[in-house]
């Protein structure tokens, strides 16, 4: 023999509204303990902000055909990239949208904020992330002294969000997506081994048409797939030669992409 019970006394109003209250308290805590920093838009600091307004007032001018998008690495195409970003580059009228420490809620912030206003450049190259990897376990100020945390899926839907925006704002551009370069010594480092991962999801975000993929990161490694500070002086950021190894390496695709 069974027994069923069954609740026929409708529920009060105050008690619908406290499980209601009750539901949305659970949610907010269940988002606030997993946060993904990566896919929420901050700013940083002043001198930041000028290089970022900087970019407003060349995307305003909506001239440059090409624009690389990225990180210190990015940016570094003014420092040590300097003499093959003018050979390869300053022809082509290009610009670096590149700032140092920049991870991918930067860059979604800079693109909410001006960046790209006006501009439709026939190419983007983006590179992002590995600040994403190496900013794991560090308090930030743009945080309010918080921890950081980002995993290899997080980063991927900061990149995706990136891709997402770039193709509102400018949908007859092409994007050339690169992967994040290596960094460490040695294959057995946890943040390259953290990169390429990241690397295997955004991969999946290219379509063959307005989003392109391409890892060049063997380029900058040893046979044995160690990084030498030849390349890469301090592990992560490139030497005079590893910036002509970067342009050599995706100057094919870039030139198909812009039709030349």
């Amino acid at each position: 023999m069974r027994f069923r019970f069954e609740w026929d006394l409708p529920i009060p109003p105050i008690m619908k509204r406290l499980l209601f209250a009750v539901s949305l308290l659970s949610l907010s805590v269940l988002a606030a303990a997993d946060p993904n920093y990566a896919t929420q838009p901050v700013p940083r600091d002043e001198p930041w902000m000028k290089r970022h307004e900087g970019f407003n007032v060349i995307s305003k001018q909506g001239e440059a055909p090409l624009v690389f998008l990225g990180d210190s690495i990015t940016q570094g195409w003014s420092g040590k990239g300097k003499a093959t970003w003018e050979k390869y580059y300053t022809p082509r009228k290009a610009a670096n949208f590149g700032i140092g420490g920049d991870r991918t809620e930067h860059v979604l912030w800079r693109l909410d904020h001006g960046n790209f206003d006006g501009l439709s450049p026939k190419l983007v190259v983006l590179m992002i992330g590995t600040n994403n990897t190496g900013h794991v376990g560090r308090p930030q100020k743009e945080l309010n002294g918080a921890t950081y945390q980002c995993s290899a899926e997080q980063t991927a839907e900061g990149v995706k969000l990136i891709l997402e925006t770039l193709k509102k704002k400018c949908p007859k551009s092409k994007i050339l997506l690169l992967g994040i370069f290596p960094r460490g010594e040695k294959p057995t480092d946890a943040m390259r081994q953290q990169n390429e991962a990241t690397n295997a999801l955004v991969a999946r975000f290219a379509d063959g048409q307005t989003v392109q993929f391409l890892d060049i990161g063997r380029t900058f490694l040893q046979p044995d797939g160690t990084l030498t500070r030849e390349i890469m002086p301090d592990l992560l950021h490139l030497s005079e030669a590893g910036y002509e190894k970067w342009a050599a390496a995706i100057e094919p695709k870039v030139k198909e992409l812009l039709g030349e």
